[in-house]
């Protein structure tokens, strides 16, 4: 007798049919619920109401649009996944002619696709060379002293070889956050959350905003930097929400 089993009609068995039926009618299930409930469990676009290259210079007065950087290497322009981006020096002219904080450069990064959440500087950095010394969570103060706000966002210390600074700073700090939807976030894993917290809200966006101080040979202090970045976040971010990022998100 033999011991090999005849598998030739196994998909017309009754038990396959079965789980077959009752996948095909949660699929549907789902689908209805969705359209009937008002589920977005994937998101759609939105545009930015500018582009951030048209960002007016004279509304981050006191600070000075010194010089502005493109990504010409298609493989990191690719890797960063958006065109939607500028790379701006600002010159701070209340601070010192010496001072680190005088010039940063202002990366600012937008993503009208939200089904992704791009590189983060722990990783942007470390694949360019760059050793990372040192990342906190912090909270930025943000706005006029009559209308703070906090602000989540990270520090972050990096080092690089010689060969990786021979042309600008060995050490230097990164500040950054996200926009995410009408609300900011510090971090990619709090950014993710939010952009699946509502799922009634048909739109969704994400922004990276990143201020870097690697202009100067000398590195400040981490209660420098954060303050030096409030003061520059308090000037840029009423900028971006008013002229630049979408209204729109409730929908």
């Amino acid at each position: 007798m033999s011991d090999r089993t005849d598998t030739r009609n196994g998909y017309s068995q009754p038990a396959f049919l079965i789980c077959v039926g009752v996948l095909a009618a949660a699929c549907a299930g789902m689908s209805v619920a969705q359209r009937q409930l008002g589920l977005h469990l994937k998101k759609e676009p939105l545009p930015l109401k500018q582009p951030l290259d048209r960002l007016d210079e004279a509304a981050l007065a006191p600070y000075e649009v010194v010089a502005k950087r493109t990504i010409v290497n298609p493989d990191i322009l690719h890797s960063l996944g958006t065109e939607d981006y500028i790379q701006w020096v600002l010159e701070d002219p209340a601070e010192p002619t010496e001072s680190p904080l005088r010039r940063c450069l202002l990366f600012v990064a937008y993503y009208r696709l939200p089904d992704r959440v791009p590189h983060v500087p722990e990783e942007c950095y470390t694949g360019g060379g760059y050793r990372r010394l040192y990342s906190e969570a912090v909270t930025f103060r943000v706005g006029p002293d009559d209308a703070r706000r906090d602000v989540p966002g990270r520090y972050l210390v990096f080092e690089g070889s010689p060969c990786v600074f021979s042309s600008g700073a060995a050490r230097f700090p990164v500040l950054y956050l996200f926009r995410v939807s009408a609300e900011y976030a510090g971090s990619r894993d709090a950014a993710r959350i939010a952009l699946n917290r509502n799922i009634f809200r048909r739109y969704a966006y994400f922004c990276k905003v990143e201020l870097v101080f690697n202009q100067a040979l000398t590195v400040p202090t981490q209660a420098a930097t954060i303050a030096a970045g409030e003061r520059l976040l308090s000037v840029v971010l009423p900028v971006l929400e008013r002229d630049h990022w979408p209204d729109n998100v409730a929908r």
